[in-house]
């Protein structure tokens, strides 16, 4: 088991966040606790870097709505970045690809 460490920086649209490890049942409240604590401003945007992810099971799929409700709720907007083929396997097959845009690198994602 790898544990979960999240590096958080500041870009111009709003913050990154690069998720690494395992985002799974014991790791996720972790994610979840950090994204609430965001102070988000209408107009930004959260993006979650996913490039270093190991793992990802249905509580770490629930984080990250858990973060694009968060998002929303303080009027931005979040984005996806470098979502590994396991992961962007299972957004697909439940739908989430079509609710979270998806970019191919974190950097895509901080443009706007």
């Amino acid at each position: 088991m790898s544990p979960l460490n999240i590096e958080v920086r500041d870009a111009p649209i709003g913050p990154v966040l690069e998720v690494i490890g395992e985002l799974d049942y014991d790791t996720s409240a972790e994610l979840r606790h950090l994204v609430a604590a965001l102070p988000l401003k209408p107009g930004q945007r959260l993006v979650l870097d996913l490039a270093r992810i190991e793992f990802c099971d249905s509580s770490g799929i629930s984080a990250l709505i858990a973060a694009r409700n968060h998002a929303q709720s303080a009027g931005a907007d979040i984005a996806l970045a470098a979502v590994p083929a396991n992961t962007l396997r299972v957004l697909r097959v439940v739908g989430l690809d079509q609710v979270f845009p998806l970019h191919p690198v974190a950097e895509s994602a901080i443009e706007r």
